[in-house]
Formats: structure tokens, C-alpha cells, sequence
């Protein structure tokens, strides 16, 4: 399938809404022929589960994920910067301590021995 082809075929079974599209992708395992690199499209879902304001379980599972494919600690946290402008303050800071317990570090307890000092 051209490239072309590819992203119609995408848009047009987005668009009638294909569940069955979109968890296999067109007859294939969307991993292996995606444009994205793994860790790129896990990083990205992580941005929209922030953006959204997904639950602490599709945070740790989007976490995991993008730690599988490779995304540092760093990379993540970055993830969080890059969208505050767009999916707002509110959003970034209430799942910042839900990533932080994702990727091993209790955010509430550090802050919380700052203050015993």
C-alpha cells in the first residue's frame, strides 16, 4: 500500500469509526508497519493520556510502555514540559505525581521530606 493509500485508508476507517480497524490497523500488526518509531508513538500516548486526564492505570501502562520502547526517564519527564502550554497547567501537575510513581519515584514523599527539613 503507497503511502497515500495508507493515510486514506487510515482517515476514511477512523472516520466511520472501525474498532476492529484500529486495534489490528489494516490487516496488520500497526507496529510493524507504522511510520512512527515505537518509542515516538509511546511517548505520544502518553502526552494524550495527560491530556485527557487518564486514570493512574493508563498512565503507569502508557509509562511502561514507552520505557519498553526505549524512553528514558528524562524523555518522559520532557513529555510533560513540552505539553503544558497546550494541554494546560491543571492537567501536567495532577498526573505528574501518577508518572512519577510509574517510573519509581514518589513524588509526594520526597516533597513531603523537604518539608521534615
Amino acid at each position: 500500500m503507497t503511502q497515500t493509500a495508507r493515510f486514506q485508508e487510515i482517515l476514511r476507517r477512523l472516520a466511520i469509526f472501525d474498532e476492529g480497524f484500529i486495534e489490528s490497523g489494516p490487516g496488520h500488526d500497526r507496529a510493524e508497519i507504522s511510520v512512527l518509531d515505537p518509542k515516538v508513538a509511546a511517548l505520544l500516548q502518553i502526552a494524550v493520556s495527560v491530556a485527557i486526564g487518564s486514570s493512574a492505570v493508563c498512565l503507569q501502562w502508557s509509562v511502561a510502555r514507552a520505557l519498553a520502547s526505549g524512553a528514558s526517564r528524562e524523555e518522559i519527564a520532557e513529555v510533560l514540559l513540552a505539553i503544558g502550554p497546550v494541554a494546560g497547567l491543571g492537567r501536567v501537575v495532577s498526573a505528574a505525581p501518577k508518572v512519577a510513581i510509574a517510573l519509581g519515584y514518589d513524588v509526594e514523599a520526597a516533597l513531603q521530606e523537604m518539608d521534615d527539613h
